[in-house]
């Protein structure tokens, strides 16, 4: 049954996609029919391609709550990452993320649809270069220039406001997750002006760590990878251990929304603001014993 479908699936896919390379315009031509596959290409393609020349981006896109671009992706069909449904749009240009379904990219390039991917920045200059690759695939490498001296012109004046102090921070995600070295969120907290106690404790990438390790480690700031106000998650629920309501004063948390950082962007500025007006804020005291 699931070859049955799938082969009626490519056999659509093919009559759709005759279409499409019919008009896949000459190598080198700004594309005029862009679909995004990933949110975080949804976002890059928002902010530099003429939007005259979008045709779709997710659905994802479209929700404030995981998105930083939602208004303007709400200007666009959404697609779901169906076959069908993307050669619909007649692309000559489908935009996918490494993490983006591979049977979906993979189909794609079977009937031979123009797909480019996209891999996962891991610090500032990566992130820098991939706006410099999409703004080139765009057509659009003034728009690439600009958005890069814009990130160049925010960090620096950000660094200015970088204090002496340089308290410990870490992230909390659910589960006890954290982030140590070798990661943009590294960077971020770095670019922020605090030292990251995941780092500090040989974390490499994403880890487990123990609220015993955070008291132990003497952690200044506690960086819940959330929205203030959000959904229950893992994450506050931890913070209702003893051993939190033991550090007292001492431990400041900061709620940082997730969409500032899932996508290694231009919005990771932003999340670098935010920890540095954290860190300046007066503490509010802690309510309970």
């Amino acid at each position: 049954m699931a070859d049955r479908r799938s082969k009626r699936a490519l056999g659509a896919a093919l009559v759709v996609a005759s279409l499409v390379l019919a008009a896949t315009p000459a190598a080198g031509a700004r594309p005029e029919r862009i679909v995004s596959l990933n949110m975080c290409t949804d976002e890059l393609v928002l902010r530099l391609a003429d939007p005259a020349a979008i045709a779709s981006v997710t659905w994802l896109s479209q929700d404030p709550r995981n998105a930083n671009m939602a208004e303007a992706a709400r200007r666009y069909p959404a697609n779901h990452g169906l076959v069908e449904e993307l050669l619909a749009f007649r692309p000559d240009l489908v935009i996918a993320g490494s993490f983006t379904t591979r049977n979906t990219v993979a189909l794609l390039r079977r009937v031979g649809a123009p797909v480019r991917e996209f891999g996962v920045p891991r610090d500032l200059g990566g992130v820098k270069a991939q706006i410099a690759e999409m703004a080139a695939l765009l057509g659009e490498p003034a728009r690439g220039e600009a958005l890069i001296g814009e990130i160049d012109a925010r960090l620096a004046f950000l660094a200015q406001r970088i204090g002496k102090e340089r308290p410990k921070a870490l992230v909390l995600r659910p589960n006890g997750f954290t982030v140590g070295r070798g990661s943009l969120v590294d960077e971020i907290l770095t670019r922020a002006g605090f030292v990251n106690l995941a780092a500090e404790l040989g974390i490499d990438n994403y880890g487990q760590i123990a609220l015993e390790t955070v008291a132990l480690g003497e952690a200044d700031i506690l960086i819940l990878n959330t929205s203030e106000g959000g959904p229950p998650s893992l994450a506050h629920e931890i913070l209702n251990h003893p051993l939190i309501g033991r550090l007292g004063d001492r431990l400041r948390l900061v709620a940082l929304p997730s969409r500032l950082w899932t996508c290694a962007g231009p919005a990771v500025i932003d999340a670098i603001e935010m920890l540095i007006d954290a860190a300046a804020a007066p503490r509010k005291p802690r309510s309970g014993p």
